[in-house]
């Protein structure tokens, strides 16, 4: 982020309103106003940082000239050391360093830096957005936003959402400036502005403005809109076009002003139904987002008898945590000296003369007397803060004063001004405060009972809201928080709203429950076993063949309680699944714009479909993307249920793909868009169907952002598929009735192939490995492994198939040569990419294609067989080609369709056509240059001077 003009000493902030409007978004910068700049004071002398780099070593030499709130202080290089902003090696011994971000800078480059410390960060963010941090990992390559230090091979956490890596420890301090993708009713814009995220680029990055390179692998450095992706220096991006047009990707994009969700009561997590495996479980109590207890960042032990470390807390709460925060200073340090570089090691931009040191007594905690004032001499001189006997603990708390400058933010009331600033005192109720301000805002005859002020807590991991009493005293208010954590007082906000009463509508679909029930029935179960309360919540079957409903709730505490009730709940065995629906405003999207529906699966492709999972989150909006572990494709359609039109991303094997189709097919009336088309980014075992449309074998690490651009320029093409009737006719025993019965008749679904005898019995053997040990089943040359042993196994089989099974196509009898494998193919691949028709002209039969309503009958006449076809030597026996079968089994016989294999007893087995054919998107061969006119213009306009024409 940057600051223009916020030009003031870290203990000494004049001005801390950030920068301009330019380049600000709806979560980034809030618009100027309300500030001043007040020339800073003569500087004293500075100690050493507790945040000092390791390659630097501090000197008692000049201040550095002032630039964004950084405390700069020229240091001796120890190490090779880059320019944060120009990236550029400095050369010699000296260079300017932040002691409270560590921003690294030449002299020359200090009068050009744009980029604001850490301390101020908080200050600029306009609507507070809590991230969604994952459990700690390692990041290579990664720096981290609040210390800019490299993370190297300690934990670090990282944002499912945004691009924000940051320490374990220091990720407390990073704001709370996550994307905004949905808006719950409260804000209501038609335009997006560039989201900034500092550093984190790859290192051949250029800049949208001058065209040089912008990354850097060695510092953080460099911007980038985290929504259209461009890329631009710190000094250059101020200068752009501050609406953000999503990029290339905008017509994949769902616009975040489209999508509603009112979702106070839940997290950010739970909103963007990211799984419970991978949510951090530091802390259960978020009020404070302390860091897990023990974590106490800890400057190098120095040698230098000189020098103490001192533990610091910051304030009560930090105390009853056990949580501090501890600096290193000198012994000889003054008062003032060491309660700076306690507010540095907690990133608070206040003057040092607000706040004392107390020690830390079991008194301290029961009294706000001052129990220690740090060796303050009777005459006023400041005297050393160590003596003999200095205690390690403190407390930092701030001064006793008599009056407090508040600011307000007018939030989403459409004024030109970011806050409004106000004195005070211990007499002034929230409503004094609330005319006040209306006052101010030229609103003075306005009815004080249609606003209220909210007071908002913009910590890293969650934002919380409180609306304040009327009645309550603001001064004690503000005394309260500050008691218990100066950070948190740093981090706390108050919003004046207008008291509108939205309708209040949360949306939770519920999967898992008996299909195919009535009303009344469903929402008795839902009593039973989740307490609805009916004046609350409506239960509306919309999906009953699925066995699932949507429930609206009109509470948002009943809403937060039956969705974590559903987490603990199974009925029949069968475990519910809520997921939080969002309400796509599909009358708001832009005319262009066909959204992309994403369906991940990441048990597939050896467990990378994590990965793009959180690829895919960052580059469109999370909340066109689903992981089909969590409730399967339906929360995703119903999302999308009222979409006019969209495309579907499937990530997953030849099954996953089917699963998605299946349940498109069932739940097509009730879309919109009725034919979505369908890509496929194949991560399974076979993946043929993704081989046939040019998706190739298999993910092997592809650029995301590359493969969408592949899918808006995929082609439109048709698919068959086939409904298979499974009747078996042989008796099974009944244990409860007592006697025997068939089986029901089973209906499947198929895309690719099925296959019945020595190919399903080698798809069954590799499923039952799997189920054994599904912890090694992690790579595709495993899996294949597994394949190749189990084919060896049975190379000394003979089935004689023909004897135990007879084909009719199309109404007439099929005589079967000697084979040991039959199997029906609509596409022309077969077990993992192998040509099983083969490609010879056959005057008897059409070319196959995957949309001519005709399926092709070939047989196999063993493993050595199968095996000479997946290698090229040979090709399968053609049998038949036509658009209904119908086979005869006259004993059980293992069958597999897309993969998917079981032991079918005897019985009648049909093949015909399903319906309406599938609309497929199909890789184009060459990269289409497909840069419109607009596009280009869009481009060309995003380099020009903004309105203020800075």
């Amino acid at each position: 982020m940057a600051a223009d003009g916020a030009r003031s000493r870290f203990g000494n902030l004049g001005y801390r309103g950030g920068g301009g409007s330019n380049n600000s978004s709806p979560s980034s910068s809030p618009k100027l106003g309300g500030g001043r700049n007040r020339t800073p004071p003569q500087q004293h002398k500075r100690t050493a940082s507790p945040h000092s780099s390791p390659g630097a070593k501090h000197q008692q030499l000049k201040q550095a000239p002032l630039s964004p709130a950084h405390s700069f202080r020229k240091v001796t290089l120890t190490k090779p050391t880059f320019c944060h902003h120009c990236t550029d090696f400095i050369w010699g011994l000296g260079g300017f360093q932040c002691e409270v971000c560590n921003f690294m800078s030449h002299e020359k480059c200090l009068k050009h830096v744009k980029t604001v410390c850490s301390c101020m960060a908080p200050s600029l963010v306009r609507v507070p957005v809590a991230h969604c941090f994952r459990p700690p990992g390692h990041y290579k390559k990664k720096f981290c936003t609040v210390c800019r230090k490299h993370l190297e091979d300690g934990l670090a956490l990282r944002c499912e959402v945004c691009e924000l890596h940051a320490h374990t420890d220091c990720a407390q301090f990073a704001c709370s400036d996550c994307r905004q993708c949905h808006h719950d009713g409260q804000q209501n814009h038609d335009t997006y502005h560039h989201h900034w995220r500092e550093g984190n680029m790859s290192s051949s990055a250029r800049c949208e403005v001058c065209k040089k390179n912008c990354g850097s692998s060695e510092v953080l450095s460099g911007m980038k809109c985290e929504w259209c992706g461009i890329q631009a220096h710190a000094a250059c991006y101020i200068i752009l076009n501050h609406e953000c047009t999503f990029g290339r990707l905008r017509s994949m994009v769902l616009p975040p002003n489209c999508v509603h969700l009112q979702a106070r009561n839940f997290s950010k997590m739970h909103c963007f139904r990211i799984s419970e495996s991978i949510q951090a479980e530091q802390d259960e109590d978020n009020e404070n987002d302390g860091i897990t207890q023990g974590s106490v960042k800890e400057t190098p032990a120095s040698a230098d008898s000189t020098k103490q470390s001192l533990k610091i807390y910051d304030g009560h709460d930090a105390v009853k945590r056990n949580q501090p925060r501890i600096i290193s200073v000198p012994r000889i340090a003054k008062s003032e000296e060491v309660v700076e570089a306690a507010l540095r090691a907690y990133y608070i931009p206040d003057d040092p003369q607000e706040y004392e040191l107390q020690t830390l007594t079991q008194q301290t905690l029961v009294s706000d007397d001052i129990i220690n004032r740090n060796g303050a001499m009777e005459d006023g001189k400041v005297g050393s803060v160590f003596k003999e006997a200095t205690p390690e603990a403190w407390i930092l708390s701030a001064k006793p004063k008599e009056r407090e400058i508040l600011k307000i933010y007018p939030g989403w009331m459409k004024v030109g001004v970011a806050y409004i600033s106000i004195p005070v005192n211990k007499e002034q109720t929230v409503q004094t405060v609330i005319q006040e301000v209306l006052i101010q805002l030229g609103r003075q005859k306005e009815n004080l009972e249609n606003f209220r002020l909210v007071e908002v807590l913009m910590s890293s991991k969650q934002v919380q809201r409180m609306v304040l009493p009327f009645e309550e005293i603001i001064f004690d208010r503000l005394h309260e928080v500050r008691k218990t954590s100066i950070r948190q007082m740093n981090q706390t906000r108050f919003y004046i709203e207008e008291n509108e009463k939205p309708e209040i509508k949360i949306q939770i679909l519920i999967s898992g429950l008996p299909p195919s029930l009535s009303d009344k029935e469903y929402t008795d179960i839902l009593k039973e076993h989740l307490a609805i309360k009916d004046k609350l919540v409506s239960v509306i079957p919309a999906y009953s063949q699925q066995g699932a409903v949507v429930l609206d709730i009109l509470c948002f505490s009943e809403a937060e309680r039956i969705f974590m009730l559903v987490k603990d709940t199974s009925i029949n065995n069968k475990q519910l699944h809520g997921v939080v629906i969002p309400h796509i405003m599909h009358e708001k999207l832009p005319q262009e714009t066909c959204p992309l529906l994403l369906f991940v699966n990441p048990k597939s492709g050896g467990l990378k479909g994590r990965d793009l999972l959180y690829s895919f989150r960052k580059l469109l909006n999370p909340h066109q993307v689903f992981e089909l572990t969590n409730g399967g494709p339906l929360p995703g359609f119903h999302t999308f249920s009222k979409v006019p039109y969209f495309r579907v991303l499937v990530c997953g094997g030849d099954g996953t793909v089917g699963w998605v189709l299946g349940v498109l097919e069932e739940i097509r009336y009730k879309l919109a868009c009725t034919e979505p088309s369908i890509a496929v980014l194949p991560l399974g075992t076979g993946n043929d169907l993704g081989r046939v449309l040019r998706w190739g074998a298999g993910y092997s690490g592809e650029d995301p952002y590359s493969l969408l651009i592949s899918v808006d320029e995929a082609e439109n093409i048709l698919m068959d598929r086939w409904t298979i009737l499974l009747d078996a006719q042989e008796a099974v025993d009944s244990m409860e009735n007592g006697f025997s019965e068939p089986d029901p008749p089973k209906i499947v679904q198929m895309n690719n192939y099925c296959g019945i005898g020595i190919d399903a019995e080698l798809s069954l053997d590799f499923h039952h490995a799997r189920e054994i040990e599904p912890g090694k089943f992690n790579s595709r040359f495993h899996n294949k492994g597994v394949y190749v042993k189990a084919g060896l196994q049975k190379l000394s089989y003979n089935r004689n198939l023909n004897r135990d099974l007879k084909l009719q196509v199309d109404q007439q009898e099929v005589e079967l040569p000697n084979i040991e494998g039959l199997i029906f193919l609509n596409i022309p691949s077969w077990g993992s990419g192998a040509d099983l028709w083969g490609s010879d002209n056959d005057n008897r039969y059409g070319k196959p294609r995957i949309d001519d309503g005709l399926l092709e009958v070939v047989g196999v006449t063993g493993v050595v067989h199968m095996g000479q076809v997946q290698g090229g030597l040979r090709s399968g026996i053609r049998i038949a080609q036509g658009s209904y079968f119908r086979v005869t089994l006259l004993k059980p016989i293992p069958v597999q369709v897309d993969g998917e294999p079981w032991i079918q007893p005897p019985g009648q087995i049909i093949i015909s056509a399903a319906g309406p054919k599938v609309h497929m998107l199909k890789k184009s061969k060459q990269k289409q240059k497909k840069t419109s006119a607009s596009s280009k213009d869009t481009k060309a306009d995003s380099v020009i001077l903004n309105d203020n024409g800075s």
